[in-house]
């Protein structure tokens, strides 16, 4: 899957101007523990249910797992997806670790179900490419998607993504893969 004639624009912002706060291990933690106005506190920002869904309870473990193997990965891993003046959180997004030994991160984000079809997926996805051009170690950024995931394959469609093959994720099933040079994007 190829976006040929979107392949040499730039990226323009979206109007939903999404930005980013760290989630930090303190409020994964809280979230674990089921612990929703401790995590919100520390996180700064009202997190909702979407947060401790077994789902996003499997996603803390797994990031505060990798944290704890390695300090320094933390500030590539998650973020809350955060719109507006008054600090709505419509979702979470980062990567998945740290470049790669040739340079590759791959990108993960998820829009909580009341902030779908509105945007909120593809004003993340253009942060996270930015974010990933303004990193001189990063060469090529991959996203992963299920072929179900309609919604996913759609919301990567126009940034030049090229499907390079599939993988079997024991958490996910079968995934597609898809890369796009991290320079291509300029970030703003």
């Amino acid at each position: 899957m190829t976006d040929e004639a979107d392949h040499r624009k730039p990226l323009t912002r979206s109007p939903k101007r999404v930005r980013f706060v760290e989630l930090s291990g303190g409020a994964m933690s809280a979230l674990l523990a089921g612990d929703l106005s401790r995590a919100s506190r520390m996180a700064g920002v009202s997190l909702t249910e979407y947060f401790v869904t077994d789902r996003a309870r499997w996603l803390w473990q797994f990031r505060l797992d990798q944290m704890a193997a390695d300090p320094g990965h933390a500030r590539w891993m998650v973020r809350q997806a955060v719109v507006g003046d008054k600090g709505l959180v419509v979702g979470h997004a980062g990567f998945h670790g740290p470049p790669d030994e040739v340079g590759m991160v791959e990108i993960g984000y998820s829009v909580a179900p009341d902030f779908r079809r509105q945007g909120y997926a593809r004003s993340t996805l253009i942060e996270l490419l930015r974010r990933a051009a303004a990193e001189s170690a990063v060469t090529t950024v991959r996203a992963t998607i299920s072929p179900d995931n309609v919604a996913s394959l759609a919301t990567i469609s126009g940034f030049g993504f090229v499907e390079v093959g599939e993988q079997w994720d024991e958490e996910d099933g079968l995934e597609l893969v898809f890369e796009v040079p991290a320079c291509r994007v300029s970030p703003a």
